[in-house]
């Protein structure tokens, strides 16, 4: 029987995903892991078990007679860049010290781009410890502010648009729950990130958005408490992350196929 192959090698289309926990809880979905599962993975200690996500593109390639492969892994790695993924460790890696060799063991888009047609990445949700801004913005700053995060998003475009063969799919930040966060910095989380989703992305290039950030907190300032691992633990729960992972995967066949103009921003299906 030929049914469930593929024609051919040259219709793969290879799909990577950079994330660290949060994005690993929306891969795994329902299936994702516990706490101390999340403590071995983080340590390097990787188990047998298939995510949502993964499943999701298995079974579209069979109905679909499609053969789009996706694989994921840590990035930044633990050690030695550090568990890190912000603004200014995307810029680091990728902009600062582009090249056709790694940065800190780290892969930049030279090597990256050249094995997938997608990259998909996202930011955790420290990324919203977002403090006041100094007098004058840095670019080659750690220090998380709203300026500092602009320059290097500004900076990331300009790189991103010179793989014009690769697509990327950029998700708006992870944010905390209520309990874990202060008003301030929430509100500066919210105003980066619909600054990315409103003035940096630019339509008809080769960036697209997944607004993560409007799922978890459907226009409020907080993870909702619901759909939260508990009122104090900002990674998301199994219900929110399966939901998540399939509006994510809708997101991603969008993406590939129709340029993201069947879909909202969110994954959900323009009517």
């Amino acid at each position: 029987m030929t049914s469930c192959k593929h024609s051919n090698d040259s219709d793969e289309i290879k799909m990577l995903f950079l994330h660290h926990s949060t994005g690993e809880s929306i891969w795994y979905g329902d299936k994702s892991y516990s706490l101390m599962d999340r403590i071995r993975l983080k340590l390097g200690v990787k188990f047998d078990k298939k995510g949502v996500l993964p499943e999701l593109f298995e079974n579209y390639n069979r109905q679909s007679q499609k053969n789009y492969q996706i694989k994921e892994f840590y990035f930044p790695k633990l050690k030695p860049y550090g568990w890190k993924n912000y603004p200014f460790d995307y810029y680091n890696i990728w902009v600062k010290n582009a090249g056709p060799e790694p940065y800190m063991e780290e892969p930049t888009l030279e090597m990256l781009a050249k094995d997938f047609k997608l990259i998909m990445f996202k930011h955790c949700y420290p990324v919203s410890n977002i403090q006041a801004d100094q007098d004058t913005a840095d670019i080659n700053a750690e220090l998380k502010t709203l300026a500092n995060y602009k320059l290097q998003y500004l900076a990331l475009r300009d790189k991103l648009h010179q793989f014009g063969n690769t697509k990327f799919i950029v998700w708006t930040g992870a944010v905390r729950v209520k309990s874990q966060i202060d008003p301030e910095p929430a509100q500066r989380t919210h105003d980066f990130f619909n600054w990315v989703t409103k003035e940096w992305d630019i339509p008809g290039d080769n960036i697209f958005i997944w607004d993560f950030y409007q799922l978890q907190t459907e226009g409020g300032l907080y993870f909702l408490d619901q759909y939260a691992a508990s009122v104090n633990d900002s990674h998301p729960n199994k219900t929110f992350s399966k939901s998540a992972a399939g509006l994510l995967f809708n997101r991603i066949v969008d993406v590939v196929e129709n340029d993201g103009l069947k879909t909202k921003i969110t994954g959900e299906a323009i009517e």
